[in-house]
């Protein structure tokens, strides 16, 4: 059974890696495609790897703040958040995606960069042991950088993590 979700989840990403991607730029301002997944890709990904999520709405609908949708979440995204969770050993849920509600710019939840994970002791501790911390940011969060260039913000009751890349995949 393991070997079927494993293999769904491999087939799921082959397709994601084909479909059509979208212009972003680095923060050296390289161009470079960013590859865009469905929700349901997203969550049989997150199933496949034990992620768990969660919406104060009980719902996936992107245009609603109370909902955590996945949609137009980047691939790499994705696999960051399966890198964590592999890493850490950490469980994992996700309370914010790409829906409408989150602060705005090119690094941004709607535009697929980011993810809000629920505080848990593990996460914490391993964020704060693992990572590099860089100082506040300019809302006053504090924030951690991984070795792969992913940075963590504690927002207080939750991780705010914008994924570059897929820190390692």
């Amino acid at each position: 059974m393991k070997l079927r979700s494993v293999l769904t989840a491999v087939a799921l990403v082959l397709g994601a890696l084909f479909a059509p991607g979208f212009g972003a730029l680095t923060a050296a301002g390289e161009a470079h495609a960013v590859t865009k997944i469905s929700h349901a890709t997203a969550t049989s990904m997150f199933r496949s790897s034990g992620i768990t999520w969660s919406s104060s709405g009980g719902c996936s609908d992107r245009s609603n703040p109370t909902c955590t949708s996945f949609e137009q979440l980047n691939l790499a995204t994705a696999q960051g958040a399966q890198t964590l969770r592999s890493a850490s050993g950490c469980a994992l849920n996700i309370t914010g995606g790409t829906e409408t509600g989150h602060a705005s710019g090119t690094y941004s939840h709607w535009n697929g960069y980011k993810l809000d994970f629920a505080k848990g002791t593990c996460v914490t501790n391993y964020v704060k042991n693992t990572f590099t911390y860089i100082g506040l940011r300019g809302d006053g969060a504090p924030q951690w950088k991984s070795g792969a260039g992913n940075v963590y913000a504690d927002e207080g009751n939750h991780w705010d993590v914008t994924f570059y890349n897929c820190g390692g995949c």
